[in-house]
């Protein structure tokens, strides 16, 4: 596995890539870098630093995280989301026509590994509240806010 870091206004940004393809996205405090800096590294390095600049709203590196069928199914349909388009977990279960499975969603939501390109952070509570988020909540919000003044929605805190 390759790892690479870089800084941001959320701390260090935790790259992994294995097999050509980017299998996690995290934070962490201090950096983490091991193995060789790839070309799919590389484009993922560029398109999140673009990301944070504001210059950038959809990612095109490969990405792949192991999981069960039903979490394979949350991932995608996160990742159908809009850019900065917030949504319930509700909202969420019935996207996927699973009302019934609330519960399972919430938890696959929960144990994705790619952060910001899998865009987790865009689900929230029914009544808008900002719920669990691996990466703490304070960067989910700030990531949130980030997204919406890039998207002019004309309001910089969401919460």
């Amino acid at each position: 596995m390759n790892v690479q870091s870089m800084e941001s206004p959320l701390g260090f940004v935790i790259i992994k890539e294995e097999d050509q393809a980017i299998c996690e996205i995290s934070f962490a405090d201090v950096p983490e870098e091991n193995g060789t800096k790839t070309d799919v590294l590389t484009l993922a390095l560029t398109e999140l630093q673009q990301y944070l600049d504001g210059d950038l709203k959809s990612f095109t590196f490969p990405i792949k995280q192991s999981g069960t069928v039903f979490q394979q199914q949350v991932w995608s349909t996160l990742q159908e989301l809009n850019f900065a388009e917030v949504i319930s977990y509700t909202t969420l279960a019935i996207r996927m026509q699973n009302l019934l499975a609330i519960r399972a969603i919430a938890a696959a939501n929960g144990k994705n590994k790619i952060m910001i390109a899998v865009p987790c952070h865009r689900v929230v509570g029914m009544a808008g509240e900002l719920t669990g988020y691996a990466g703490g909540v304070w960067r989910k919000q700030w990531l949130l806010e980030h997204e919406a003044k890039i998207a002019g929605i004309g309001q910089t805190k969401l919460f």
